[in-house]
């Protein structure tokens, strides 16, 4: 063979080695990520002519598919689109989100757990159908969370978190501004990509889950792990510790721009005050104060042990993640130490906070989806509870309940009192940092005290028509909270 010749033929061998080599690549090591790429447009058209699963909350379904008149045999129809688009999203031909893309392989019927319906279907020669999605959530808590996110009036922007601080379990989860789910899951293509770019380029971001995605400063509903460290560390044992008090507090002059701390006219007394009193009055020089006793470090490990700068939700998403500063020097850590400074919290990770006090010191790993169901309902997986964390002592944690018990009954926290019912909670009002902007609102709370079954977190990020003096966790938080608590109660 003369060398021109041979020189093709290696480059023809060549030609054929690449295309098997990225034939096997496409096939075999990328198939998985090119099915679940909501971009794939042949996996959906399939979807679509298929009997999908339903999301149900307690018996009825938040999301189903309907038989439709047009080209593809289904619809997926959302019976209750604004109370639970947070946690169902939408399913498109553009695009999937929520529980309708994490739980995908369920819904569609693709999943490993349904592999006995599909071979039945097969041999049956029936449609193949998706499997069940029963979630975590309580109807009752959802409506209550939704009603009060609704109360706050035109253009606000909220959200509310229950859990149930055994377990995890996501008890509501609830946003504002909210949208309809069904006019993103239409086969009418050029309408439902029409209004996703309407409601992406709304300044209000009705797509975004505030719940688990929105991070702001926590503000004083962080006083609570700051009260935790200062408890573990040693330093103030007991509710009745008298702890730092006084009008005002100057931070350290270690470092950097410094300032003075104070309490905005509230009831700190001149020196050493009671425990409860600095936690019932949300005492800002206390609590700067004791953050800076603690120290950076062992804030930053308090901080962790109840799920800060880590990852926890695994069956919805995207989640972000809360964040504590690391290597604070101490006007840093007294800032901090008020849910100030770079401290930035999702409604989600406040209510992990509470959840574990409750749990006598025990953080559960928070979750959505209870049950997996085949098409028939029968019950394929249950989610088992799971610990995250232990965050601190049963001890700590009776004293905490104790503190926040006060801060209800005779504190900033008493608009989520129910009559009959001991409630531990805590108020919270963050700034901003952003001139013209007010300050944001926050409320956390569980109850029964002596008995959890729900923790709940408010945040409020703007509501039109409150003037900014009006602004206080207790007063817009608290009702919402305490109508979650009342739901679950009951």
């Amino acid at each position: 063979m003369n060398k021109p010749i041979r020189t093709i033929s290696i480059f023809v061998l060549l030609l054929f080695l690449a295309l098997m080599i990225n034939a096997t690549w496409l096939q075999y090591w990328k198939a998985g990520a090119l099915d679940d790429d909501p971009r794939n447009r042949r996996v959906l058209e399939a979807a679509f002519s298929g009997e999908r699963g339903a999301i149900l909350v307690g018996r009825d379904p938040v999301a189903e598919s309907r038989e439709s008149d047009d080209r593809y045999e289904y619809q997926r129809v959302y019976p209750e689109p604004f109370r639970y688009a947070a946690l169902t999203g939408w399913f498109s031909y553009y695009s999937q989100t929520g529980i309708e893309l994490s739980q995908n392989p369920v819904l569609s019927g693709e999943d490993s757990t349904l592999f006995v319906t599909r071979l039945a279907d097969l041999f049956s020669n029936g449609q193949p159908r998706g499997g069940s999605v029963q979630l975590t959530v309580d109807p009752a808590a959802q409506q209550a969370a939704y009603d009060g996110l609704r109360g706050l009036g035109p253009g606000a922007e909220a959200a509310v978190v229950a859990l149930e601080p055994t377990t995890g379990k996501v008890l509501a989860m609830a946003t504002t501004p909210t949208y309809d789910p069904n006019e993103l899951a239409s086969h009418d293509f050029a309408q439902v990509e029409k209004r996703a770019k309407e409601l992406e380029n709304d300044e209000s971001q009705p797509l975004l889950n505030r719940s688990i995605q929105m991070r702001l400063a926590p503000g004083s509903t962080f006083k609570v792990v700051t009260a935790a460290a200062g408890i573990e560390t040693g330093l103030y044992p007991d509710a009745d510790s008298l702890v730092p008090g006084g009008p005002t507090y100057q931070l350290p002059l270690t470092s950097g721009p410094t300032g003075q701390i104070d309490n905005e006219g509230r009831d700190c007394g001149s020196g050493k005050i009671p425990f409860k009193q600095a936690m019932a009055n949300s005492c800002n020089t206390t609590f700067a104060a004791m953050a800076v006793e603690v120290g950076a470090q062992k804030m930053l490990e308090q901080a962790e042990a109840f799920g800060f700068n880590a990852h926890y939700l695994d069956d919805l998403g995207p989640q972000a993640e809360s964040y504590f500063p690391p290597d604070m020097n101490e006007p840093q850590t007294g800032q901090a130490g008020i849910g100030q400074f770079e401290v930035q919290s999702t409604p989600l990770q406040m209510a992990m906070v509470v959840a574990g006090i409750a749990n006598g010191g025990v953080v559960m790993r928070p979750y959505t989806v209870d049950e997996i169901r085949s098409p028939d309902l029968d019950v394929l997986e249950r989610t088992d509870p799971e610990e995250f964390s232990r965050a601190v002592s049963a001890e700590t944690a009776d004293t905490l309940t104790e503190l926040l018990v006060y801060t209800v009954t005779n504190g900033t926290a008493s608009p989520a009192a129910i009559p009959g019912v001991p409630v531990a909670g805590k108020t919270g009002t963050a700034q901003s940092g952003i001139a013209d902007v007010p300050p944001y609102a926050w409320f956390v709370s569980f109850a029964p005290a002596d008995d959890p079954q729900v923790a709940v977190a408010v945040m409020i990020q703007k509501a039109p028509g409150v003037e900014r003096g009006e602004i206080a966790g207790g007063l817009l938080g608290g009702p919402i909270a305490k109508s979650v608590m009342e739901a679950v109660i009951k």
